[in-house]
């Protein structure tokens, strides 16, 4: 995919923790941040490490044989919300509105939380404004699709895209939250971060990854056509996911199915359609519980959680699949170790 496109041109924003953009991977990958949290550290301070993390899958350039993000050409604009305290519905608004000011086609929030009506209300509003300037919003979904399944916003807002996460048998992750806010969804699991203590690289489990890869997706294809609207870069990356095996979209599990982003670049497959017209809000049943809806939902069975994904129509297979969105690259290379100690849940 690399000879077509690397995501160059395209600006990302990652509100998450922070990004370090002293890792060798990311020199000259990050641009001047800014921090909307109270303790105003400066965005590029990350001491969670998530959101360095974050910008790795997106962007990073496996410099000292470190981690290669699947769209290594793109830039990270660091808009730090995420603080030890809290993630604050005022800091997310405002950084949702400096990064579509900024021009950032992408905004990643790979975090969330639960929200009341008045939280709810006070992210629609930047949401809104990041759509008509243009932005196309990714969210992850949430890791408690084992236990509370709780909604957690913004990806359950209109206008965002909610993301989940599969694993290596392009199942969904056990612990992916699922409901009809999921829109699309990503690899989730075994996914190669840095470690927390010791050094070295570890595995990060969770829809934050998952939101990485599909950012890094849509930065992809929108490099390779940068006259695109967001509008049009969604819709060619819901026509061309990998399907649930049972055909019906959107799936509370999967939504319309696995970014596939080899199928739009080297294929050529999809068709942009209207520039002004999103492709979720011309389908009912992905839009987002209502507000009076309760937001913890009863857990699915293991067995209906662990909904399988068929071949596509082209027979592309499981593993063509895994390697083709790029996994084959977001690893760490061999001349560095791989420590597959458990990180977190991101």
């Amino acid at each position: 995919m690399w000879k077509v496109s690397t995501g160059k041109g395209i600006k990302v924003a990652v509100l998450d923790s922070g990004v370090d953009g002293s890792v060798p991977e990311l020199r000259g990958q990050v641009l001047p941040g800014r921090d909307f949290t109270e303790a105003k550290s400066g965005a590029p301070q990350d001491r969670e490490g998530h959101g360095t993390d974050i910008a790795l899958l997106i962007a990073g350039r496996g410099t000292g044989g470190g981690v290669w993000g699947l769209a290594r050409g793109a830039k990270i604009l660091p808009l730090k919300v995420l603080s030890p305290k809290a993630l604050g519905t005022r800091a997310m608004n405002r950084a949702i509105r400096s990064a579509a000011d900024s021009g950032a086609q992408v905004i990643n929030i790979s975090a969330g939380r639960a929200a009341d009506e008045l939280g709810r209300a006070g992210l629609q509003p930047a949401v809104d404004y990041a759509n008509r300037k243009g932005s196309l919003i990714f969210a992850s979904t949430g890791n408690d699709g084992d236990s509370t399944n709780e909604v957690i916003y913004p990806a359950a807002l209109p206008g965002v895209v909610g993301i989940g996460g599969v694993d290596e048998k392009l199942s969904v992750a056990k612990t992916s939250t699922h409901g009809p806010q999921v829109a699309l969804t990503a690899p989730g699991t075994e996914i190669p971060g840095l470690c927390l203590e010791g050094g070295g690289y570890c595995a990060l489990e969770g829809t934050s990854g998952a939101t990485a890869i599909a950012s890094a997706s849509a930065a992809l294809i929108w490099s390779a056509h940068p006259d695109w609207t967001n509008n049009q870069v969604l819709r060619v990356m819901i026509q061309t996911a990998v399907r649930p095996a049972d055909g019906k979209v959107p799936s509370e599990f999967l939504g319309y199915g696995v970014v596939n982003p080899g199928k739009v670049l080297l294929d050529k497959a999809g068709k942009p359609g209207p520039a002004d017209v999103n492709p979720l809000h011309a389908a009912p049943a992905s839009k987002p519980p209502s507000p009076s809806t309760p937001t913890k939902k009863k857990p699915s069975s293991p067995a209906s959680a662990q909904q399988a994904v068929a071949e596509p129509e082209n027979r592309v297979s499981g593993t063509t699949l895994w390697v083709g969105i790029g996994l084959g690259v977001l690893a760490v290379s061999a001349g560095a170790a791989y420590f597959l100690a458990r990180r977190r849940s991101a």
